[in-house]
């Protein structure tokens, strides 16, 4: 299983970015599948999930109504658009897939990553 994160970049704070992870060699659309952010020298933290049984999406209270996790079965695709940018959004952005429902939340739950997008918000 491969995932292949992408769409990070320079952004003023205000502006959006669409993070797309593709994956190949199974199907995204199954357990929970997420998107996790880590800056240097702090753990890396948990951003948005989908729990695909219940088709129920969730977030961090930080990024709540600025940011929206979603997935394109056709494409095998999870996106996150990120909206209303802030500085403090500055990270490495990183999808995972084949997590337990249960503790989407936690980098633990996770069996696949992607290899991370550096995303930069400028003030």
């Amino acid at each position: 299983v491969q995932l292949q994160a992408s769409g990070g970049g320079l952004v003023q704070a205000g502006g959006s970015l669409r993070l797309s992870c593709a994956a190949s060699g199974r199907t995204i659309s199954r357990d929970a599948t997420g998107w996790f952010r880590q800056t240097p020298g702090k753990e890396r933290e948990f951003v948005a999930a989908i729990r695909w049984s219940e088709s129920s999406t969730h977030y961090a209270d930080s990024v709540k109504g600025r940011f929206t996790i979603s997935g394109d079965n056709a494409k095998n695709t999870m996106y996150l658009q990120m909206n209303s940018l802030k500085p403090e959004d500055t990270a490495v952005y990183y999808c995972a897939a084949d997590g337990a429902e249960g503790w989407y939340y936690s980098t633990a739950a996770y069996r696949y990553w992607g290899q991370g997008t550096q995303v930069t918000v400028s003030s």
